[in-house]
């Protein structure tokens, strides 16, 4: 982990130096299947805390919940009527397995607090947001070059790898990862909800895709009677609505009210209602 941070956060300099994992990662069971693979809070050299996740389906509001989790718990540092010098600062890490930010190409991007006009920096360096976006990353195994690119790496292609290539096993921490990874660790039941997790995701990736085309071709039906432009933006949102409720119900026998709101956007109530069959 620590090989991972110094190359993701930090350029590959040996910044980090010790480590404690505040909440190791638990797979899991599919009833209570998130959206993302892993979720852990490791407090770093410097008293940094840092969020890690990975997420795999691009949700309603993800990127509000990234904020809300790092201002989470950069607040939740301190008791009541303690100083606020003793704030430390937090990095939220988040890597997507779908593009976020279709601006840049940049596979690893880093937002801070800026001056809106003059872009100066805020005067403390307390809350950052990192992501890395896997689709980005477009390198094949031989145009490996440093441990960043490694350990990207791995990220996207551990899964479908059946041994460590030699260019990978070079590195310790990344054989040691791979070990960790391996399917065959698992025993049956572990590999089952593991199968059934995958199959949940791209099944909601599906609704989601033919969700969203329904609605962009409904809507730009109507955008030749009413204009192009109020057509296709009706049509996203209609899409989008639809898109929600459509994976709500398919959700319904296998999650909790509470996942699905997070995994769809839907409030609670909406889905209760759908539960009633309203």
């Amino acid at each position: 982990m620590i090989s991972f941070l110094n190359a993701i956060l930090y350029q590959e300099q040996p910044i980090i130096e010790d480590l404690e994992i505040l909440n190791p990662y638990l797979a899991p069971k599919i009833r209570g299947v998130k959206d993302s693979y892993l979720d852990v809070r490791a407090k770093i050299t410097g008293n940094k805390t840092v969020i890690i996740e990975m997420q795999v389906l691009n949700v309603e509001s993800f990127e509000k919940r990234i904020l809300y989790n790092a201002a989470k718990t950069y607040s939740i540092q301190l008791q009541a009527g303690e100083d606020y010098s003793l704030l430390n600062p937090v990095i939220a890490l988040t890597i997507t397995d779908f593009k976020m930010f279709e601006q840049f190409d940049k596979v690893i991007s880093r937002f801070i607090l800026k001056e809106r006009e003059f872009l100066v920096d805020y005067l403390i360096y307390d809350i950052e947001l990192v992501f890395v976006e896997l689709p980005k990353f477009t390198k094949e195994l031989e145009q490996l070059e440093t441990l960043t690119d490694k350990w990207i790496y791995f990220l996207k292609s551990a899964k479908d790898l059946q041994t460590v290539p030699e260019k990978m096993g070079s590195v310790p921490e990344i054989r040691k990862a791979f070990e960790v990874a391996d399917r065959a660790n698992l025993n049956r039941e572990e590999l089952e909800d593991l199968e059934r997790q995958e199959i949940f995701i791209q099944d909601m990736r599906g609704a989601m895709t033919k969700a969203i085309n329904q609605g962009v071709q409904q809507g730009l039906q109507q955008g030749l009677q009413q204009g192009l432009q109020q057509g296709l933006q009706q049509g996203r949102q209609e899409a989008t609505k639809e898109t929600q409720i459509e994976i709500a119900k398919r959700l319904l026998n296998v999650l909790d009210v509470e996942t699905i709101s997070q995994t769809t956007g839907l409030t609670i109530e909406e889905i209760q209602n759908l539960q009633r069959g309203n």
